[in-house]
């Protein structure tokens, strides 16, 4: 792989704290994307933020307008991985589906694609810019439109499992499954939408635990870390 789109959930920058962030982790994860660039991958990064807010707490709101809190929710977040990085020695771009300027420059497949190349993180924030559509279907979507070989998940469990292991604890890790089977069995670690969209433009996934930011090296250099989904 030499261009890969990473979903980084919001809860991986709090690494479990309960706050919003967790400074030093979040720096390590800079560190980490700046070192996957120095060893010549291009990286766009399309966060979460489960760690500030999710639509679906919205309770009795208008889910529009929750949904558009989670959206600028991401942006915080995407500018704060921003900084971590530049802080690390490398370079970033934040780029938004919505117009957010002085904050952030807007979205473009062709923007995106030269800041790449030009050596930049790229990181995406607010979604694509619509309601009802989760983050793990914005990072299918711009993973495609950036030509990138693979989507990376970065999430709160290891594997796909056969079952939730929170709940069962005789669920088993998977390490290959195709998309198909992956909605057919209607497992829920990431979006459906997002499963089906990869599938439908031949799109690989990997799924795994953030549990240490070198992990996303591993995962980015083929190592067997977590679940591979494949579209075929």
């Amino acid at each position: 792989m030499k261009r890969v789109l990473l979903k980084l959930s919001g809860e991986a920058l709090s690494a479990g704290t309960g706050e919003i962030y967790d400074g030093n982790f979040v720096d390590k994860v800079a560190a980490s994307l700046c070192e996957c660039k120095d060893k010549g991958y291009e990286i766009a990064v399309v966060v979460g933020a489960g760690n500030i807010w999710r639509g679906r707490a919205g309770g009795e709101m208008d889910r529009t307008d929750a949904d558009r809190m989670g959206m600028l929710a991401t942006v915080i977040n995407a500018i704060c991985l921003k900084d971590a990085v530049n802080r690390a020695g490398g370079k970033a771009a934040v780029m938004t589906a919505v117009p957010m300027y002085p904050f952030a420059e807007i979205y473009s497949s062709d923007a995106a694609k030269a800041a790449l190349s030009d050596g930049k993180i790229v990181i995406f924030g607010a979604g694509l810019g619509i309601p009802f559509l989760s983050t793990d279907t914005a990072g299918a979507v711009r993973a495609a439109e950036i030509g990138a070989d693979a989507m990376l998940m970065a999430k709160n469990v290891d594997y796909i499992y056969t079952d939730d292991p929170r709940k069962n604890p005789d669920a088993k890790p998977i390490i290959n499954i195709k998309a198909s089977e992956v909605l057919a069995k209607n497992l829920k670690a990431i979006d459906a939408t997002a499963t089906a969209f990869c599938l439908s433009v031949g799109m690989p996934i990997r799924v795994f635990g953030l549990n240490t930011p070198d992990d996303i090296l591993k995962a980015i250099s083929g190592e067997s870390v977590g679940t591979v989904i494949s579209a075929e």
